[in-house]
């Protein structure tokens, strides 16, 4: 297994990696609405982004992309929050020509109050073909 934990996200919160990638496959740990910078935005959408340019930077470190995802699992700490999420995840994706699973929750709060949203991932690294025989 290799641990992914990118120098331009802000460091994990405690004792894990921000992505694990082992036996061609990649999970990465929920991202929070949290810049590089320790600054948390006030809006889901824009919580929601730098969750998804988490995963990408995540996903990068093993020469991965979004067209890799399997599925995302998301969370929201409020119904309301649902569409401004879908629209910001819908826009991720929407150069894919399959789109990744998702699934997403209602949920009564993280670590701190201001984060609004979280966001992982499971994805699988593309497999080296045999030459015919």
């Amino acid at each position: 297994m290799k641990p992914l934990t990118p120098k331009n996200i802000a460091s994990p919160f405690g004792g894990y990696s921000h992505g694990v990638s082992g036996g061609g496959v990649v999970l990465t740990s929920g991202q929070l609405g949290l810049a590089a910078d320790g600054t948390v935005p006030a809006t889901v959408t824009e919580q929601a982004e730098i969750c998804f340019e988490n995963i990408r930077a995540i996903l990068a470190c093993d020469g991965l992309d979004f067209s890799h995802i399997l599925r995302f699992s998301a969370y929201v700490t409020a119904r309301e929050h649902m569409a401004d999420y879908m629209k910001v995840r819908d826009a991720m994706v929407s150069e894919l020509a399959v789109k990744p699973a998702s699934t997403l929750m209602i949920v009564s709060g993280f670590t701190r109050a201001e984060f609004l949203v979280e966001v992982e991932a499971t994805a699988l690294a593309p497999t080296a073909r045999s030459s015919p025989k």
